[in-house]
């Protein structure tokens, strides 16, 4: 079993800014990362399976349902922050071939040293703009694209345009799936473009999330899930609704969208940030 490295919480400056991983009271094996007091990640070293953030779980369904039980799978990780869900797909796809593009090398060794990765975990950590990565990766060679890119609290506008979701689709194979962390509040404007932006790329989609933040009365995190084949709603639907914080998906998105047009890079912008008490009672 995993141990617990240090009781003690750690603090350094890495190239986004001061980052923290404090050790989780309730779990004796497993640490909260923080980025500037933001809670990025929360990982159990002795059980990867544990995911304590309902958005995380929800791209980890996701993730389940993209192939039979246990089925290898390709997987390219835009954002890496503490390997989160690189470790679930190791634990539950044994053999499954990852890479990870993080653009803070200091981070992504804080990571390494202080919550090392399993042995032949098939994982492999690129440090790099995500844009810029996937726009030299061949076409078609990955499974599963998840995109969960946060400079500080926003996704960069450069990864929020219909050039950049049409490079992700570019890369994904024919029966592939896009799962996408979109971060907004009300009026959801940036999520309705983001949604359409996506779709531009991958026509069948949905999404999942709170039914308050879908309504726009709340911030919050909503996945999409796209592809170029319809995803599995049904399942997704029973998922969500079990969840500990219960969620639910959404498939009519054309009325979601509202018909907003995609964002092309001369337009696009940074996800919105997030109200200032929002991680005032996260751990």
């Amino acid at each position: 079993m995993a141990q617990r490295r240090s009781a003690r919480r750690t603090v350094e400056t890495v190239a986004s800014g001061t980052a923290e991983l404090v050790p989780d009271p309730d779990r004796d094996t497993a640490w909260t990362l923080l980025l500037d007091g933001a809670p990025q990640s929360h990982v159990d070293l002795a059980d990867p399976t544990h995911l304590e953030f309902e958005y995380i779980r929800r791209m980890a369904s996701a993730i389940d349902l993209a192939a039979p039980a246990g089925q290898p799978l390709r997987v390219l990780h835009l954002g890496g922050g503490a390997l989160t869900l690189p470790r679930y797909v190791a634990a539950t796809r044994p053999g499954s071939a990852q890479r990870v593009v993080e653009i803070d090398g200091p981070l992504v060794e804080m990571v390494r040293r202080e919550l090392p990765l399993p042995e032949r975990a098939g994982i492999r950590v690129r440090v790099a703009d995500a844009r810029a990565a996937v726009e030299g990766m061949r076409d078609a060679g990955y499974d599963v694209v998840i995109l969960d890119v946060f400079a500080g609290s926003r996704t960069p506008a450069h990864l929020a345009s219909a050039e950049f979701a049409q490079q992700a689709a570019r890369v994904l194979a024919p029966a592939g799936m896009l799962i996408a962390n979109v971060a907004d509040g009300p009026p959801l404007k940036y999520a309705r473009a983001q949604v359409a932006t996506i779709r531009a790329a991958l026509p069948e989609a949905c999404l999942v999330a709170d039914a308050g933040v879908l309504r726009g009365r709340r911030f919050g995190n909503l996945v999409v899930v796209a592809g170029r084949i319809a995803p599995p709603v049904a399942e997704l639907s029973r998922r969500a609704a079990g969840d500990w914080f219960p969620g639910r998906v959404e498939t009519d998105l054309d009325r979601f969208t509202g018909g907003v047009a995609p964002v092309p890079d001369a337009t696009a912008v940074p996800s919105p940030l997030p109200p200032d008490n929002l991680f005032s009672n996260r751990k």
